[in-house]
């Protein structure tokens, strides 16, 4: 399996994957399915900032994570948040672990400390899935979000990813980490 850059082109599989969350669960509180413009869109705006990461098996991506800015001001560049979703019919089989390890190497190049992660509740499978990276739950908001005739409470879990020193080291924007070509996690997994 291979982890990679997503890019723009990779929007209308990525749609694949995250179409059936949108659909069938309140995984993600979206009510329609966005269009694969729309898509190719956030995949270009996240990549101005964050990194988009695509775990790619003989020519298919079978999951993806991404990184988006916790709070719009700049004392938030520090702290940011983290979304995942893997195709249907292939958890459980460390694809959500691997795309968040090569994830968390590049946002502490980033100099990011706090990684957030807000969760429709209940949700036990992406709860222990966090706890198992070391996240907590730090707030538990109730009855947030109304999807498929019911309400749902959201929590919100942190994690420490590098110590708080002051003054902080300066956030580097994800297209700055290195030269273009070489900030490619291109990473093959057993």
């Amino acid at each position: 399996m291979k982890i990679r850059i997503a890019s723009p082109s990779d929007a209308a599989e990525l749609v694949s994957v995250y179409a059936p969350y949108v659909e069938h669960t309140a995984i993600t509180f979206e009510y329609e399915v966005p269009s694969v413009e729309e898509f190719e869109n956030r995949i270009r705006r996240t990549l101005e900032k964050y990194p988009y990461l695509v775990a790619e098996e003989s020519g298919t991506i079978l999951g993806y994570t991404y990184t988006s800015a916790f709070k719009g001001r700049p004392a938030y560049d520090w702290s940011a948040e983290t979304s995942i979703y893997v195709r249907e019919g292939f958890g459980h089989q460390g694809i959500g672990s691997l795309l968040y390890r090569e994830l968390e190497k590049l946002l502490r190049r980033q100099n990011i400390c706090n990684l957030c992660a807000c969760i429709a509740y209940p949700n036990p499978a992406s709860i222990a899935f966090h706890e198992a990276f070391g996240y907590r739950t730090v707030a538990h908001f109730h009855a947030s979000g109304f999807k498929q005739g019911a309400w749902y409470d959201m929590v919100w879990m942190e994690k420490e990813l590098c110590p708080h020193e002051v003054p902080p080291k300066y956030f580097i924007p994800f297209p700055d980490l290195a030269p273009s070509g070489q900030a490619t996690p291109d990473s093959e997994a057993q």
